[in-house]
C-alpha cells in the first residue's frame, strides 16, 4: 500500500501521539478515527480519509465511552460472549442474535485484527449501537501458524472434527509449541474504534486432557496454568486466556481515554 506524503505525515503524528500516551504503539494500535492499522489488506477497503488521530478525536471518542451503556457482542459463539460477559463488566453486553442481527458475516481478513474489524463494523453498522467482536484462533508452530484464523473451520466439520484432524497433524511433530491469539474490536457506529490484543502460550497435548471449555481446549496445555485449558475452571482460563488479556488490554486503552 502507498502513502501520500500527507498519510504519511499522520501516521508519524499517530506514532508520537501513542508513544507519549503509555507507549501503546507496540503490538497494540488503536484508532481513535476511521482509519485501520496502516499496512493491512483491510486499509485498502474501507480507507477513508488522512484523518489525524488527535486530542481533539480523543475528546470526542471519550465522550462516547462515558455514554455508553451496553454493548453489542458480535459474535453467536456462546462460549465466546460468556467469557466477554464475565471480564468486559462496564456495560451489558447482549448476543448479537438477541438484538436482531441474524446474518451470516464473511470473515474476508488475512488476519485477527481484521476478522473482527469486520465483524464488528457490519454488526455495529446494522444496529447503530457500539458492537465488540473478537476473532481468535490456535497457532501452532509445528504447523507453520496454522490453523490460525481458520481454527474455527480447519476440518469444516466442527469441533471434535478440528481436535481430531489437529492431532493427526501432529503425530510426528518434534516441536509441540503453540499459543492462542486474539484481536478485540470496539466499533462505533460513526466510524471510530479501538482494538485490543492478547496470547497465550503452550503446547499441543498428544491426547484430549479436561471437559471444559470449548474448542481445542482440551488439547492446549497452558504454560500459565500448568494444565490444559480443558482442566481449568472457567476462572482459572478468563485470568490468563488470550480473550481475556485482549479484552483487558482493550479496556485498559479505555481506561486512558477516560482519564486523558
Amino acid at each position: 500500500m502507498l502513502f501520500t506524503f500527507a498519510q504519511f505525515w499522520y501516521i508519524l503524528k499517530a506514532e508520537d501521539f501513542l508513544r507519549k500516551e503509555k507507549n501503546l504503539l507496540h503490538g497494540n494500535f488503536f484508532c481513535a478515527y476511521p482509519i485501520t492499522p496502516y499496512g493491512s489488506a483491510e486499509a485498502d477497503r474501507i480507507q477513508t480519509g488522512p484523518t489525524p488521530l488527535c486530542r481533539n478525536g480523543g475528546t470526542k471518542l471519550r465522550g462516547i465511552l462515558m455514554e455508553i451503556s451496553e454493548l453489542i457482542a458480535a459474535s453467536g459463539n456462546e462460549g465466546k460472549i460468556r467469557e466477554i460477559q464475565k471480564i468486559f463488566k462496564g456495560a451489558r453486553i447482549i448476543p448479537m442474535h438477541e438484538a436482531g442481527f441474524n446474518e451470516e458475516i464473511e470473515e474476508t481478513g488475512s488476519s485477527f485484527r481484521e476478522n473482527a474489524l469486520i465483524k464488528a463494523k457490519a454488526v455495529s453498522r446494522a444496529l447503530g449501537k457500539p458492537a465488540l467482536a473478537d476473532d481468535s484462533g490456535l497457532c501452532v508452530d509445528f504447523l507453520g501458524g496454522a490453523p490460525g484464523i481458520y481454527s474455527a473451520r480447519f476440518s469444516g466439520e466442527g469441533e471434535k472434527a478440528n481436535r481430531e484432524l489437529l492431532l493427526r497433524r501432529m503425530k510426528d511433530a518434534h516441536d509441540r509449541s503453540a499459543h492462542f491469539e486474539c484481536a478485540v474490536c470496539l466499533y462505533f457506529p460513526d466510524g471510530r474504534m479501538l482494538f485490543g490484543v492478547g496470547r497465550t502460550d503452550g503446547h499441543i497435548l498428544e491426547q484430549e486432557c479436561g471437559k471444559h471449555g470449548f474448542g481445542y481446549d482440551s488439547l492446549f496445555y497452558s504454560d500459565d496454568l500448568s494444565k490444559s485449558f480443558g482442566e481449568a475452571t472457567e476462572r482459572e482460563k478468563n485470568k490468563v486466556s488470550h480473550r481475556a488479556r485482549a479484552l483487558k488490554d482493550l479496556m485498559e486503552k479505555i481506561a486512558l481515554l477516560k482519564q486523558s
